[in-house]
């Protein structure tokens, strides 16, 4: 028994962000994780460039890398997760971690990139607090 997969309803109900962008860099699909995440509604973000939800400091480098994955067709974040900072509508700082995946027209031509992203800013912050503990813990130990 085989039954198709509808994209749609699997992108709607899944938890992670799923963010697709055409070959420019504009947005072409945003689900319903990636309002929650971001704060954008889908119309806000339809047809908008990824600087929506990348922190100024960071959009040059962003945007090298997306013009060399384009015209390389080539990516390392395939199978490697990315941790990088983001931003939401209100101007939060958020730790995202996201994988990506090429896409192509049917004739093979790379026309965009699809992004699933999941928010990981919690998880920093305690990560980020238990290190500074442990730093202190170590520099009282040296002191005794």
């Amino acid at each position: 028994m085989s039954s198709a997969i509808d994209f749609a309803q699997l992108a709607d109900v899944i938890g992670d962000a799923i963010v697709i962008s055409d070959a420019a860099g504009d947005i072409t699909y945003w689900n319903p994780a990636a309002t929650r995440m971001f704060g954008y509604t889908r119309d806000e973000a339809l047809g908008k460039t990824l600087d929506l939800i990348i922190p100024e400091r960071l959009r040059g480098r962003h945007w090298e890398g997306y013009q060399k994955t384009m015209a390389t067709g080539q990516t390392r974040y395939g199978n490697d997760v990315l941790r990088v900072p983001a931003v939401d509508k209100s101007g939060r700082a958020l730790s995202i971690a996201f994988t990506v995946a090429l896409l192509h027209d049917p004739q093979g031509a790379l026309n965009g990139i699809v992004a699933v992203i999941r928010d990981e800013t919690a998880r920093f912050q305690e990560e980020r607090h238990l290190r500074k503990r442990v730093t202190e813990l170590e520099a009282h130990a040296q002191q005794s």
